[in-house]
């Protein structure tokens, strides 16, 4: 071997280098595919997230400001919000859901753009938000025996967010597999 071959250039002679497989160019590899559509389903948590974050923005500046919220499908707004279990404190319910669903877009964006520790954060961060979400609603339902429409898009939100949750994970299980 001359000192000046490069190193990229030695040839091992006993050794058969595989072919190449035979793919149209334009071919997305499986892999490729699961990644995409997971960066998807993070861009839309992000989205859902947001709606979120507005709902409880609302609902907590109206706290804040003792401010009646209109509600349009129901007449338990002011039941819910105005009871014992609306706040920690002073500090209302739907402040730690506007955290929650600032932390859930933070880590749906971060995790859209490929940042891999975000992503078993967000799930924990969903399935506890979807946890705390039941208790409330059974406090809605059984305790309180009345609704808030707000609290209610709230849940659905937050049941949407586990579900993209869920599915990203189960993606991720088969994109693992192969």
């Amino acid at each position: 071997m001359r000192p000046s071959t490069p190193h990229w250039e030695i040839k091992n002679e006993f050794v058969k280098e595989p072919a190449l497989p035979d793919v149209h160019p334009n071919a997305k590899s499986p892999i490729t595919r699961y990644r995409r559509l997971e960066s998807s389903l993070f861009i839309l948590a992000a989205l859902v997230a947001l709606l979120g974050l507005a709902d409880s923005i609302y609902l907590t500046v109206h706290h804040l400001t003792g401010q009646d919220v209109d509600c349009v499908a129901s007449t338990g707004c002011e039941t819910v919000l105005g009871s014992a279990y609306s706040a920690v404190g002073k500090i209302p319910l739907a402040a730690f859901g506007l955290a929650g669903y600032f932390a859930s877009f933070s880590l749906a964006t971060l995790a859209a753009f490929g940042r891999q520790w975000t992503r078993s954060l967000f799930f924990c961060l969903v399935a506890t938000m979807l946890g705390v979400t039941c208790w409330l609603l059974y406090l809605q339902a059984f305790v309180l025996h009345a609704f808030c429409d707000f609290c209610l898009l709230s849940a659905a939100l937050t049941a949407i967010l586990f579900a993209i949750g869920l599915a990203i994970f189960f993606i991720g299980k088969k994109s693992a597999r192969g």
